[in-house]
């Protein structure tokens, strides 16, 4: 039988379809499985949801049954079609304002139609992709729009708690506390306090049992507290009331003013829409923390979930539930129970649907006061001060404080509105305000424009440049991120017209990347770095007698500022000029830009000042051209070793030597470079807080002894700024022991100035792979000549012989071996030097007091991996745990 003939005919019944040519294989049936994860997160999300989501319907004055169909409806349906998995959506405290107030105007049903718009409007804009689009808002608009949210929420509930019922305007709110103060309910003020207290008091409970309690909400133990202190003691009070579902009210006809109608539905999108994106990115942030979890969890799609919240406001406003937004405090607490999948939003919906059913009589006993308590704690915790602080960094204090305002006092919608046109107005100033000093030193005019040179600031930048000399030297410094395209044209037609007249223009402070966005022509520049014009009209060049930011050819540098010298890429020569006359890139060409092309992206850049020779114009120029080349070689072996400066009519030379500032070999011009970049990039910076610590002193929080490898940048491994660690380097990083003759004081010196007068209150000792000391002790033969180095790796060998101790379990990396017996010993020589720290006097009494602590650390190099050390147990040894991402604690 011929292999191509098939065993069993087409035609029978139980002939398997073949699918296709190259299509891709079927599935295999999966049956639906539910992570043991899954269920415990959302029994948790389900136990904070419950008493917030009837909070949150007292303080609407909705129905109270409003809230448990929102929460249902926001567990699954938006958490089946969203696109955050792990967010979870319901009735959330940021709408608590915008719906009293369209309950107050239009009634319940009108309410729940407007929430059924918002769902098709932001079905529409999902579709229309747009959702990215709502990020470009101003947190501070979004931080102030919850505050204020906040302090309204606050106020509202505060009457209840007292014992009485709330107005619907906050000012009328502010207005009748007075008198609701003056007459208070005992027994409402007595529930709310004890609700407050246990809200408050929970999450600190100390100890072993207190974190295993701790895993039980809060919220819950409040209301539940509250709840059963109430009818133990037979407090006689309003409480919780849930009429029958078969008289629950669903949505109606939308009555009223047709521009009022479109002004709520475009509220509640804007405010639903807005605070479920930011909540996405919210939870993508979680994620991330969570270790292996990113793997296995989507980031969000924007899109998706916008499209998944307009369906979930559709489907709760056609049930007769609130608008439903992403929730953070539930995300939080979902991600942070340990969910790994959409699973448990939805099993938190069908958790709420079985209690609205089930539980009614028990959601009954909950006292008004109570909930009013905990909104009113919600709607405090909403007026966040991490967010203050960090509006006030950004300096963006107004729009956070017009916004809040106008929530308050006049709707959220107005004080949205207000807050972006304050955000734009604040935008608008920042990028108009440019400030343009002009002034004179040495002969030297120096033209300083401090911040964004856009056609706002023309004006005032032609006075300034009208106000040089013609013929003089000018330096013009940009300190600023952005040109355009009539600045440039005013600064390009300026600098043309001085050097016709005779005069020379440098300009400076031109960051990479950072040029004009209107590219008038190939020539522009459009962040070129601070590549300087140097025209040939003047015989004698200007430069500032100190290192500044156009003495070194790395003004223009686009490598990072840890990047080692050797592999910099902007190192390349400067084009060579015919007959050692000058380069024809250099003929007095405008803000040229330097092309990538070339290796070191630097054709076309024209030399800086400093880095080259000054040539001369005119019939100076010609005999400079024409000279022999032992006579050019001279003039530039005098240009390395001289300065030459320009006061008016006086000209004046100083010798600097051959490896002085402008350093005639590779070593000194690299040193010349780096502060160079310093001076130009970082200084500007850090000069503010350098010159607090200077007026100050040093306050370092640690002591930080490590090795002198030059791989080990300490500030760069540690995130730590000037002032932070006091940093002390040796061969090996080694601790000498206390009280050994002829011991090395200077490590000895450095722990008791470090303790004793710092007051440091930690010390820690770093090693590294590739230790190149451990090495040559390991190596070390006995005997022989005692050089320098021998002599010092003697403090090395107590770690030497840890190792070797058969009885001693050895220090171990957490999640591999060590590399190899070198790797070993680089552990065990961190482990010894910490012993021998502990014998210091100084040391030993700041540990018995608690005031230091002592910390052992191991960088791999290679890797760029850190690990930091901890005790594994007796009889274990000692363990560095790996640092992550997430170590926030660390």
């Amino acid at each position: 039988m011929s292999a191509c003939v098939p065993t069993r005919t087409s035609d029978s019944p139980h002939a398997e379809r073949v699918p296709p040519p190259h299509s891709p294989p079927r599935a295999p049936h999966r049956r639906f499985r539910v992570a043991g994860a899954d269920v415990s997160a959302s029994i948790a999300v389900f136990l904070i949801a419950l008493p917030l989501s009837l909070g949150i319907a007292l303080a609407t004055g909705a129905p109270l049954q409003a809230g448990l169909v929102a929460a249902a409806v926001g567990g699954l349906v938006a958490g089946r079609l969203g696109g955050s998995p792990l967010q979870v959506s319901g009735p959330a405290a940021g709408l608590t304002v915008v719906t009293a107030d369209l309950i107050n105007r239009y009634g319940w049903r009108t309410t729940c139609a407007i929430t059924v718009l918002a769902g098709l409007v932001q079905l529409g804009l999902g579709c229309l992709r747009v959702a990215r689009s709502a990020l470009a808002v101003s947190p501070a608009i979004v931080h102030g729009m919850l505050a204020g949210i906040g302090v309204t929420i606050a106020v509202a509930q505060m009457h209840i708690v007292l014992g009485g019922s709330p107005q619907s305007a906050v000012l009328d709110n502010l207005r009748s506390l007075p008198a609701q103060l003056a007459d208070l309910h005992p027994a409402a003020v007595a529930v709310s306090a004890l609700t407050l207290i246990l809200l408050l008091l929970w999450p600190r409970l100390p100890g072993r049992t207190g974190r295993l309690l701790r895993k039980v909400p809060a919220a819950l133990v409040a209301v539940t507290g509250a709840t059963a202190t109430a009818v133990f003691a037979g407090l006689a009070q309003p409480r919780v009331e849930l009429p029958s579902w078969s008289s629950h009210a669903l949505a109606g006809l939308p009555e009223g003013p047709v521009l009022g109608l479109v002004a709520a539905v475009l509220t509640v999108t804007l405010v639903c829409s807005v605070q479920s994106l930011l909540g996405a990115v919210a939870v993508d942030k979680l994620i991330a923390a969570r270790p292996g979890l990113p793997a296995r969890v989507n980031r969000s799609d924007l899109d998706r979930e916008l499209l998944g919240q307009g369906a979930t406001n559709l489907v709760s406003g056609a049930l007769g539930g609130l608008p439903v937004a992403g929730v953070a405090v539930r995300s939080a607490a979902n991600v942070q129970a340990g969910a790994v999948s959409r699973n448990s939003t939805m099993l938190h919906g069908v958790l709420v649907v079985v209690a609205a059913l089930l539980m009614v009589p028990v959601l009954e006993l909950i006292p008004l006061a109570s909930l009013a308590a905990l909104v009113m704690a919600v709607g405090i915790q909403m007026v966040s001060l991490h967010h203050i602080r960090t509006v006030t960094r950004h300096r963006e204090v107004p729009v956070y404080a017009v916004t809040t305002l106008g929530v308050v006092f006049l709707g959220v919608l107005e004080g949205v509105a207000l807050g972006i046109a304050v955000a734009v107005a604040v935008s608008m100033h920042r990028l108009a305000r440019t400030r343009i000093t002009h002034d004179e030193k040495e002969g030297v005019h120096h033209v300083h424009v401090r911040g964004q040179l856009t056609f706002l600031a023309v004006p005032r930048l032609s006075r300034a440049l009208h106000h040089v000399p013609h013929g003089s030297c000018v330096v013009v410094e940009l300190d600023g991120s952005f040109m355009d395209h009539a600045a440039y044209e005013t600064l390009q037609d300026w600098q043309r017209t001085h050097t016709a007249q005779g005069g020379s223009v440098e300009l400076t402070g031109r960051r990479a990347g950072t040029g004009t966005d209107a590219d008038p022509g190939p020539n522009a520049n459009s962040g070129s770095g601070s590549e300087g014009i140097q025209p040939a009209t003047s015989a004698v060049q200007a430069v500032t007698p100190v290192i500044g930011v156009a003495d070194s050819p790395l003004a223009g540098c686009r490598c990072r500022p840890w990047t080692p010298w050797r592999n910099h890429q902007c190192d390349g020569p400067p084009p060579a000029a015919p007959h050692g006359g000058r380069a024809p890139e250099d003929q007095g060409q405008p803000l040229e830009e330097p092309s990538d092309g070339e290796p070191g992206g630097r054709t076309g850049a024209v030399p800086l000042v400093a880095a080259e020779p000054a040539v001369a114009s005119g019939p100076a120029r010609s005999a400079a051209a024409s000279a022999p080349t032992d006579a050019t070689e001279q003039a530039e072996q005098f240009q390395r070793t001289h300065r030459t400066y320009s006061t008016g009519s006086d000209e004046r030379v100083e010798s600097i030597g051959g490896t002085g500032a402008t350093g005639s070999g590779p070593s000194g011009r690299q040193l010349v470079r780096g502060i160079s970049a310093f001076q130009r990039n970082t200084a500007p910076l850090v000069r503010g807080e350098l010159a607090r610590l200077a007026r100050e002193g040093q306050q370092p929080s640690q002591l930080f002894l490590t090795c002198a490898d030059s791989r080990l940048v300490t500030s760069m491994i540690t995130s730590s700024g000037p002032g932070d660690l006091f940093v002390v380097r040796n061969v090996g990083n080694l601790v000498p022991p206390p009280g050994e003759e002829s011991g090395d004081d200077s490590v000895a010196a450095a722990i008791e100035y470090a303790v004793d007068v710092l007051k440091v209150r930690s010390i820690t000792v770093c090693g590294h792979s590739g230790c190149g000391a451990m090495q040559a002790l390991f190596d070390a033969a006995p005997g022989g000549v005692q050089t320098p180095l021998k002599r010092w790796l003697r403090y090395g060998l107590p770690s030497l012989e840890r190792m070797g101790d058969t009885g001693r379990p050895w220090a171990r990396l957490a999640g591999r071996a060590a590399a190899d017996a070198v790797e070993q010993l680089c552990l065990t020589n961190v482990v010894e030097q910490l012993d021998h720290l502990r014998a210091y006097a100084s040391v030993a009494r700041a540990l018995r007091a608690g005031e230091l602590e002592l910390h052992g650390m191991y960088f791999h190099v290679g890797e760029a991996q850190a690990y930091l050390l901890s005790k594994a147990g007796e009889g274990k040894g000692e363990l560095f745990d790996r640092v992550g991402v997430a170590d926030l604690s660390a």
